[in-house]
Parts: C-alpha cells; structure tokens; sequence
C-alpha cells in the first residue's frame, strides 16, 4: 500500500516530524522465546509492548512514573498507535527502542518511535502512539501536569 499526502508518495506510513525532537531516550532489551513466532521472528503485537516500556523508562528517567500520574489523579491512555514493520528483530536478539518527543505535551503526548540493533544502524521497526492526559476521576482530557511539562523539558536539549 503507498500512502499519498498532496499529491505526494511518502517514503514510510509513519512519518516523523521533521525538527529536532524536544527529548530523545532509548532503552535496550531482548527478545525473549515467548515473544517469537515460529520464524524466529519478534511477533507483531509485542512491538506496542516494547514502545510502552520504553516510554515507561522515559518517564522514569523524568524523575516520574506512571504510577505516581495515576495516584495524582491523571491517567495517559493511548489513543492512537502507527508501526511500520521494515526488518524483523530476531529470537535473543539484542534491540534498542528510541523514544522520540517533539511537542511539549499539552493534553496529548505524542511519542515516535525507531527500534534498531547495536549491530546496525538500520531502523527495524517505525512508530507512532499518542496519549491522552485523562483526569482519572471524570475519565475526561485534562491538561499535562505542570510538574511533568517541567521535569521532560529539563531532559530537553533544546
């Protein structure tokens, strides 16, 4: 399938901003036994997973994490996820997952992705999830608590 924008071709489904991304993280892991299918071959729908840790591990490295948004009263379910699938990541092999913010969150945080290997520089996987601020109580959008807009735009190098 090839997707068009203005009469344009894309080169990729998920398309990234084109600016430097206001925070960058990557976190390594491995693919274990019970995440292959029976190629040998990472199975589709962990690659969600690997972003949700990842992500995690970025929030973390904020000085916050999920559990405390969810104690203060905000919630961040996901309202949208893109992957494009360029080359598998195989059984026991290593992977680093780049997490990539380009927008200071509002009430939407918008996170891209790329899954590469230490071995090479070639991007495996492409994606793209969005969350939305939730105010736990209401389940409706609320604004990124202050606390946390100020503790990623610390981790900024812009």
């Amino acid at each position: 399938m090839r997707r068009w924008v203005n009469g344009k071709q894309l080169n990729r489904l998920v398309e990234f901003p084109q600016e430097t991304p206001l925070v960058e993280f990557t976190h390594s892991q491995r693919s274990r036994y019970s995440e292959t299918d029976r190629m040998g071959y990472v199975y589709y729908g962990r690659y969600l997973e690997y972003f949700e840790v990842a992500r995690t591990e970025m929030i973390r490295a904020f000085g916050f994490s999920y559990r405390e948004l969810e104690e203060s009263g905000v919630m961040l379910p996901v309202i949208h996820s893109e992957i494009e699938y360029k080359a598998p990541i195989l059984y026991d092999e290593e992977m680093l997952v780049k997490v990539m913010v380009f927008e200071k969150p509002a009430v939407r945080l918008q996170t891209f992705y790329e899954v590469t290997t230490p071995a090479s520089d070639k991007v495996h996987v492409f994606g793209e999830v969005s969350l939305c601020f939730t105010d736990a109580e209401t389940r409706k959008p609320c604004r990124a608590p202050e606390s946390f807009v100020k503790a990623m735009l610390q981790q900024s190098p812009k």
